[in-house]
């Protein structure tokens, strides 16, 4: 089988997703020297953090970690655009499983129910064909032993991309634009929600708005990535 691979390999070579180098075989996604350069935030062992304190006096957090940091022009933008826009999900999947274990080693998400995703309109993702936060938050329930929920949240209308708008009009784009179709399964529970960037928290807090609807739940966030 290995020479198969290998033959495979040599007329299909794999690229790092992120410099566009030739990627070795025990590698995924992105090359080692890249891994290496990613700016992670190390937020999942610091309470506190400037991402928490991002939410002081608008919702209420339990906690709150984001893998990396974003910059505009750097690794990080890179490789979630390539995961939105060009059918990279494997991004997805490797940011999650990567969560996940800082997760793990540390004491502040240990008593996590559910995992749920920032949902996407139905007509962009029938363009797209997938929601790019799926893989992360499923990754992140598996190894975390906790409850995939992904059609509970629901985003009800549907906007153009947030990228090139200002402050006051991403406030304006995601007011009443999710909705719980249930709002008892979260009673009593610990819920997560992820996504993959956080730049003025807009979205998270709308969407945290309409979990807190559940009584007595408690709520905690975990991001791919944030925008300082």
């Amino acid at each position: 089988m290995q020479i198969f691979k290998d033959i495979f390999y040599l007329f299909f070579p794999k690229v790092c997703l992120s410099c566009k180098l030739e990627l070795k075989q025990n590698e995924i996604s992105i090359c080692t020297l890249c891994r290496h350069d990613l700016p992670t935030t190390c937020y999942t062992n610091i309470e506190k953090n400037l991402l928490e304190k991002k939410f002081y006096g608008r919702v209420q957090l339990e906690e709150a970690t984001s893998l990396f940091f974003y910059h505009k022009k750097g690794k990080v933008q890179t490789l979630i655009h390539e995961l939105k826009y060009k059918n990279q999900e494997e991004i997805s999947t490797l940011f999650g499983g990567w969560l996940a274990n800082e997760m793990l080693e540390s004491n502040r998400f240990k008593t996590i129910d559910y995992v749920v995703p920032v949902p996407i309109h139905p007509n962009k993702r029938k363009k797209r064909g997938y929601n790019q936060v799926a893989k992360f938050g499923e990754m992140i329930a598996k190894n975390i032993n906790a409850k995939f929920c992904e059609d509970k949240l629901i985003k009800v209308a549907s906007t153009e991309s947030q990228t090139k708008k200002n402050l006051i009009e991403r406030w304006r784009s995601v007011d009443e634009l999710f909705q719980l179709n249930d709002t008892t399964i979260f009673n009593n529970k610990h819920v997560l929600l992820v996504d993959d960037v956080i730049t003025t928290g807009a979205t998270i807090e709308t969407c945290a708005n309409e979990i807190l609807k559940s009584k007595n739940v408690k709520l905690s966030v975990a991001v791919m990535a944030y925008a300082e």
